[in-house]
């Protein structure tokens, strides 16, 4: 927000006084609020202050850093100018704890409250800042909180297209009282004028506020070497060009640097460079030059977007080991004392492994990274340090884009592309509008800077569409799921359910669609008639053919992902097996042939590490890795007491013995365990083999054009799918959600008859993405007998999700935890069945990665000894995320523990297992 003292403006004409005196006259309430501002409002602020004070809602659209957020302050105002409640809600906790920290400073901390969860701190206050969940637990539960509830504040509320939790900013536009006046802030959408008269219809007066008028100009640049230039040179036809010395610039190191040639190699290596591309000298700027040529230019303090939690980890590295120093001896110190205060709850043991020493190195030096693995603490620290001025660079991955309030003089791309967690797609013009948005501070900066860094490859026309197109549509991600389904009938009834949901801004955007799905669908049966043609084969039906070679892959993936977990638990009792002096043969990779165990490199906690020498004279240690299958010792050497493994001569001579023992390397086995030996599978091997269309010379060409067919026609079939369903489609889903619920006994009767059973109202107050499954494992009593450590265990199955598929599970404990982790698996595969039969989308199956790292601090241990065991199974597991995890556990287990009391065995241990895990860097205050 702007800082203009009234002192700074010239004096009033009479005219000019008349008019104010009116407009005081007007809105005495908007000018009592003034009174206690030191700046003025822009137009668009006192637009939408005004309205709310006529008793309108309002829908604020502007850019980052526009000074959204005076607009749901003065909704605070009114609320306690008229005794009446507000709540302030946010998408994010962090986002909650910085406005709970600015609305307690401005009121007090007796008129404020903060609910988040995890978190709640005087929640009868008459102004509480919460997360947009925890509001909506509020409306379903009938909370008598709400009594006095006057005015919502919906902060970053096109965090309604989030696809995962967008939906609950719907739910509770949908439930909130009619008398409750809503502000709805949000970033620049495109579509502003389309929601605004959604929030007319279910609201009723709404008033659409749109500013796209930045209020700190934001400057373009391309960084090619460590030369800084404007990316735009001016407007042609309205439009802004290209700078042509950039292209200059570009088109001369493109002439000096491209191509380099390849020094002569061997005749083997000739074909291969026949197929790379030419090299180029060029170099783009590390991370160290980039800073210290923005510190050159004035243009510190700056956010560095890299997207990987790992980059930005080595991006702070690489600044600490080239020397970088952004900070004074006094800001140092200054900086030590505030890493001191905020993290002095850190037990000093954990302080080792949490990297406390070289974190905090780096922020004495004004340097860190800002990242969704970070330990809450240390992410609120960097947060503090930045907006204070003593922390000058900042690493960031995408996430810090998301309302968190701290602006830079300048923002870094150092590319284009980013991982959307299926692949990597180039940036949105939207995205690259919101991570841009962060350069420049209102009331320090007079200009903000964004910088692409280029890198061979990148096309400056690109940048400059991504810089210049300012479209982010708002999309709905609303759907009705079990735990909305059950509160809906209870809270309203069956029917008036239904007209809830045809009321919902998915459905308002969906009856506009059809017309651009039916011409898609034209275009692409033509396609379909084409590669049918293709694919047509002389000998047989190949779309039976082809159906088969389906069939075998999906079977195959199947038996893989069963044998995986099972395959490396034997691989690990194997090698748990060996002893020194065994000779073994190493199956795979540069290390493969025939080895001895110098030491079996036995653990009480992590698997088995054997330091063998092999025949190769190489030295070192293996582990699972290295063993898709079971070791067998195939010999055994008598070997001294003490093997010096660095000694090349000892190395030699036992790489000798081995050579010399007469052991030969058994074959390799092309049979797998439960994938040859699966009969399903050999019967569909069969059944192809036999088939006609196997013998066709042109049997691949005509697979690849039938692939196209399946895909497309996946695709033909979804749209049809939506074509069909977009009226009265969120409707037909509540009542295939309400059939299935029927059958498993949550619901009762029909129609308006309709009501909740006692598994209905436990389901009610299940608030999670696998709501049903953990109802349906309540309901079957599986968990009973769970002792507290392996309850968290195994309801970290349903919470837990690894961020990249395939990715290793530790080993878990044999006993109670498999089995129920076993027989959750079971019923989730039962539940997804029914899902499929009602045509709902699927339950996301149990994910058992978290289970053995909260197990084992669940039941005491160190947080050193838990992360070294997860890195030591190779699965990838930050201190932050560990946190967050844990965080996320407690809240499932304090859900069953209030669902089924704790008077329940269950309810009970859940209880327990809240207080074992809720310890040390879990519990942690986030505020």
């Amino acid at each position: 927000m702007a800082r203009r003292p009234a002192s700074q403006h010239a004096p009033l004409d009479p005219a000019q006084r008349y008019a104010a005196a009116r407009q005081r006259a007007a809105h005495p309430k908007l000018t009592d609020f003034l009174g206690e501002l030191s700046f003025e409002l822009d137009p668009f602020q006192r637009t939408a202050c005004q309205a709310l004070e006529v008793g309108h809602g309002v829908l604020v659209c502007a850019p980052t850093g526009a000074g959204k957020t005076v607009v749901g302050e003065f909704a605070v105002h009114l609320a306690l100018g008229e005794g009446r409640k507000c709540f302030y809600t946010t998408p994010i906790k962090a986002l909650s704890n910085q406005k709970y920290a600015d609305l307690t400073a401005r009121y007090g901390p007796d008129r404020v409250g903060l609910l988040t969860g995890d978190t709640a701190i005087n929640g009868d206050a008459p102004v509480v800042v919460m997360t947009t969940e925890v509001l909506r637990n509020m409306l379903y539960a009938g909370s008598t909180t709400l009594e006095g509830l006057d005015y919502v504040v919906m902060d970053e509320v096109h965090y309604l297209a989030d696809r995962f939790r967008g939906a609950v900013w719907e739910e509770v536009i949908l439930h909130l009282p009619e008398h409750v006046r809503l502000v709805s802030l949000s970033a620049t959408v495109s579509n502003a004028e389309e929601f605004g008269e959604w929030l007319v219809e279910v609201r009723g007066d709404t008033t659409v506020v749109v500013d796209e008028h930045r209020p700190v100009p934001l400057w373009q640049h391309m960084m090619v070497g460590n030369r800084l230039l404007d990316l735009f040179g001016g407007e042609s036809g309205g439009e802004l060009r290209v700078n042509p010395r950039l292209l200059q610039q570009l088109e001369r190191v493109d002439r000096l640097e491209f191509p380099l040639r390849r020094p002569r190699r061997g005749p083997r290596d000739r074909g291969r460079d026949a197929q790379r591309p030419p090299e180029s000298r060029y170099r783009p700027p590390g991370r160290p030059e980039i800073v210290r040529r923005l510190d050159d230019a004035a243009l510190l303090p700056a956010i560095l977007f890299v997207f990987s939690r790992a980059g930005c980890d080595a991006a702070v590295g690489q600044c600490v080991r080239s020397g970088l120093r952004l900070t004074s001896e006094d800001e140092a110190e200054e900086i030590r004392r505030i890493v001191d205060l905020k993290t002095a709850d850190l037990p000093d043991t954990d302080l080792g492994v949490l990297g406390f020493w070289e974190w905090r190195e780096a922020l004495e030096r004004g340097i860190a990274s800002h990242h969704a693995g970070l330990l809450p603490a240390f992410k609120e620290t960097v947060e503090e340090l930045f907006v204070r001025g003593l922390v000058r660079a900042v690493f960031a991955t995408e996430t810090l884009a998301l309302g968190i309030n701290m602006p830079a003089r300048t923002v870094v791309l150092e590319k284009l592309v980013k991982f959307n967690g299926e692949t990597h797609a180039d940036l949105t013009p939207g995205e690259y509008t919101q991570l841009t948005g962060r350069a420049g501070r209102r009331g320090i900066d007079v200009e903000g800077h964004a910088v692409v860094v280029w890198q061979p490859g990148m096309d400056p026309r690109q940048v400059g569409g991504l810089a210049s197109t300012r479209t982010y549509p708002l999309r709905s991600s609303f759907r009705p799921a079990y735990n909305m389904a059950v509160n809906l009938v209870h809270r309203v009834g069956t029917p008036a359910a239904r007209e809830l949901l045809e009321q919902s801004f998915a459905q308002f955007q969906a009856d506009r669609s059809v017309v651009g799905l039916s011409r898609k669908i034209e275009r692409s049966e033509e396609a379909l008639a084409g590669y049918r043609e293709s694919a047509t084969c002389h000998l047989g039906d190949f779309g039976e053919y082809f159906d088969l070679r389906r069939k075998i892959s999906a079977r195959e993936k199947a038996l893989a992902r069963q044998n995986t977990a099972s395959r490396r638990a034997a691989a690990a009792a194997s090698l748990e097996r060996l002893r020194k002096g065994d000779v073994i043969a190493v199956p795979s990779g540069r290390r493969s042939g025939l080895a001895v165990v110098v030491d079996p490199g036995l653990s009480p906690i992590n698997e088995p590490r054997p330091l063998v020498v092999t025949e190769d004279r190489w030295a070192g240690r293996l582990s699972v890795a290295d063993f898709p299958a079971p070791v067998e010792a195939l010999g055994r050497l008598r070997l001294p007491k003490h093997v010096d493994v660095r000694s090349p001569r000892s190395r030699r001579d036992l790489a000798s013995t081995i050579r010399n023992t007469g052991i030969d390397v058994p074959p390799r086995s092309r049979r797998r365990a439960g994938v040859d030996d699966d009969d399903e599978l050999n019967a569909l091997r069969r059944a192809l083999r036999a088939h006609p269309c196997h013998g066709c010379d042109q049997r691949e060409d005509h697979a690849r054009w039938a692939e196209r067919h399946e895909r497309l026609s996946r695709e033909v079939h979804q749209l049809r799918g939506k074509v069909a369903g977009t009226t009265h489609s969120l409707v037909r889903t509540f009542d295939r959600i309400r059939s299935l619920l029927r059958a498993l006994g949550y619901l009762d009767g029909d129609g308006a008859e309709e009501r909740l059973t006692e598994h209905g109202r436990r389901l009610s107050r299940l608030y999670s993405e696998s709501d049903l499954l953990a109802a349906e494992c309540l309901r079957r009593d599986i968990w009973r007998d769970l002792e507290p450590a392996e309850l968290a265990a195994v309801v970290s199955a349903l919470v837990y999700e690894s961020r990249r598929e395939g990715a290793v599970v530790g080993p878990l404990p044999a006993g109670p935890i498999t089995e129920a982790l076993t027989r959750t698996s079971q019923i989730w595969a039962e539940v997804e069945d029914r899902e499929r039969q009602h045509r709902l989308d699927r339950t996301r199956e149990p994910d058992p990665g978290f289970a053995w790292p909260v197990f084992r601090w669940a039941r005491g241990e160190s947080l050193e000894r838990v992360l070294t065991a997860a890195a030591s199974a190779g699965q990838e597991l930050s201190a932050g995320d560990f946190v967050r995890w844990c965080r996320q556990v407690v809240d499932l287990l304090d859900q069953l523990r209030d669902v089924v009391g704790a008077g329940n065995p269950v309810g009970a241990a859940a209880g327990r297992a809240v207080r074992a895990v809720r310890r040390g860097v879990v519990a942690m205050g986030s505020v």
